[in-house]
């Protein structure tokens, strides 16, 4: 994966542009990372999601990407290694993890988390976070990627 070190910024005008800054994303993966999509209620982080699934090298683009807020999981088998899509909007506390073979995604695949807040201190600090805000109008984003600092 790239070095996210120094963070790159897009101001996009609707959801193609985010669809777009999801695959450029996409080619650069490798299993073991994780990804934290912060943003709030709304922002797209499930757009931004199923996008970057969907361009998956190995996944079929018209392939169904449910979100998993009830489920809590999905995983998809791609080319770069599994993929677990976590959302944790209904977690109450980091230990409710271990329930969803947390330690070992982290391990092993390429983690999207949604929520990543609701991890505590489980969420690794080794990590590309995603900040997706609301742009000037009601499709624009704006999409931060880089490194915790």
């Amino acid at each position: 994966m790239s070095d996210f070190s120094v963070p790159k910024s897009y101001d996009l005008s609707d959801e193609a542009g985010t669809a777009a800054v999801a695959a450029e994303l996409a080619a650069q993966l490798a299993s073991p990372c994780v990804i934290a999509l912060w943003g709030d209620l709304g922002a797209g982080k499930t757009s931004f999601a199923r996008a970057l699934i969907r361009a998956m090298p190995g996944v079929d683009g018209a392939q169904e990407v449910p979100s998993p807020t009830f489920t809590l999981l999905q995983t998809y088998d791609t080319d770069a290694g599994p993929l677990y899509h976590f959302d944790l909007y209904r977690i109450e506390d980091p230990s409710e993890l271990i329930e969803l073979g947390w330690d070992d995604a982290i391990d092993e695949g390429i983690c999207l988390i949604e929520w990543p807040d609701k991890a505590g201190n489980q969420l690794p600090t080794d990590r590309l976070d995603i900040n997706i805000t609301h742009g000037s109008t009601p499709n624009a984003r704006t999409i931060k990627i880089g490194r915790p600092s």
